[in-house]
């Protein structure tokens, strides 16, 4: 799903590319992604960030919408529907009943979602993209938390939205997600098996790999941040790329992130912005004791490998999208690289449009005062000195 214009392959008269037909890329014009239904839409999951009493209104509006209006079968995660709140209304026991429940980690609903609407900020996006694995629904993000960059809608059209995107023809953005496997070490094989059991059920990204070690694997929608922990120490790893050396980080850390999350923590620590169509990975160190490490970009697709420098001081600590820390010990290995399964994120308008008005709106990108003409400039001169 790499996208942009198709690149020439004959280079003068007798020079071109090899053809190798494992290499095969589809290339489709950003502007041309639109959303169509090869059957109608039957079944929807609906997420709701929790903890937020002002969400409770919209979550019961949309939920009795899809249920008596259009018909649908509407799933919902056990824990929000069980919210005290949400159990002590009668207008919403009339219907909870029609609701399906899931639990996180034990039920697995990835074959059955057609559609997912989240309500909220970014993070309720991030967490969609954490339940399915492999093929990702179409999502639809409303506007309802404190930042909203990856949430284009409004809730106030909720209903009119929502019949858009069933009629299909809706533009999409296909955001790129990393495919992350963290390989543990031998020493840490029984204390990890013992600790992914201790709720009932050994969690199904957790398999043994042929030399007996533990490999995680996740899909990750924004980035993944390597850094010091609790540790006093500057962290100092080794980042690989295609299993050659490039560098050492030496500093609190390093992020390996998508163009979606070039915007989150990336952005803070002094990254550029990308638009999600960009098909690239980008690698930004966290505060670096050095002057001259500038984060790069490197092509979608290589395989980024990051490790435990052999002369580290101490341990160093992961995460995947905020989620899932782990401590990294010598032995240890974290593989990224870029997923073939995307997340298919609704536009409100389109996806440049709909991008840099997240710039504007959340992130004041290049909100200043406009510079006066200079006939004004020099009006304003003259009067003052008469």
């Amino acid at each position: 799903f790499l996208h942009g214009p198709y690149p020439a392959t004959h280079f003068g008269p007798k020079a071109c590319v090899l053809s190798n037909p494992t290499s095969v890329m589809h290339i489709q014009d950003p502007a041309s992604q639109r959303l169509t239904w090869s059957k109608p839409p039957l079944n929807v999951l609906v997420i709701r960030k929790i903890r937020d009493e002002t969400l409770l209104e919209p979550f019961k509006e949309l939920c009795r919408f899809l249920v008596e209006e259009k018909h649908l079968m509407v799933y919902v995660e056990k824990k929000v529907v069980d919210d005290g709140s949400l159990m002590r209304d009668d207008s919403f026991s009339a219907f909870r009943n029609q609701l399906c429940t899931f639990r996180e980690g034990y039920d697995d609903i990835s074959d059955r979602i057609d559609l997912i609407i989240c309500l909220g900020g970014d993070g309720t996006l991030l967490y969609a993209s954490s339940l399915f694995q492999g093929s990702v629904p179409p999502v639809m993000a409303f506007h309802l938390g404190s930042l909203g960059f990856l949430t284009p809608f409004k809730f106030e059209s909720f209903k009119t939205e929502v019949d858009k995107v069933f009629e299909g023809n809706a533009a999409i953005i296909l955001r790129s997600r990393l495919k992350v496997k963290v390989v543990k070490g031998m020493f840490q094989r029984n204390e990890q098996l013992f600790s992914t059991q201790e709720n009932g059920i050994a969690p199904h990204n957790h398999i043994n790999n042929e030399a007996g070690k533990i490999t995680l694997q996740l899909q990750v929608l924004n980035e993944v941040v390597v850094d010091r922990g609790p540790s006093s120490y500057l962290s100092n790893v080794d980042l690989y790329l295609d299993g050659r050396l490039i560098t050492s980080v030496l500093g609190d850390g390093v992020i390996v992130s998508t163009p979606t999350g070039s915007t989150a923590y990336a952005a803070a620590a002094g990254a550029s912005m990308i638009h999600p169509n960009v098909p690239a990975i980008m690698v930004t160190p966290i505060c670096p004791h050095s002057l001259s490490f500038r984060p790069i970009m490197v092509p979608a697709g290589v395989e980024l490998m990051i490790t435990l420098s052999p002369d580290a001081r101490n341990t160093a600590w992961v995460s995947f999208d905020g989620r899932k820390r782990q401590e990294i010990q010598h032995g240890d290995s974290i593989k990224i690289t870029t997923s073939c399964f995307p997340v298919p994120s609704i536009c409100c308008h389109d996806l440049v449009y709909d991008w840099f008005d997240s710039l504007a709106q959340c992130l004041h990108w290049n909100i200043r005062k406009k510079q006066t003409r200079l006939t004004d400039a020099n009006n304003g001169t003259e009067n003052k000195g008469e």
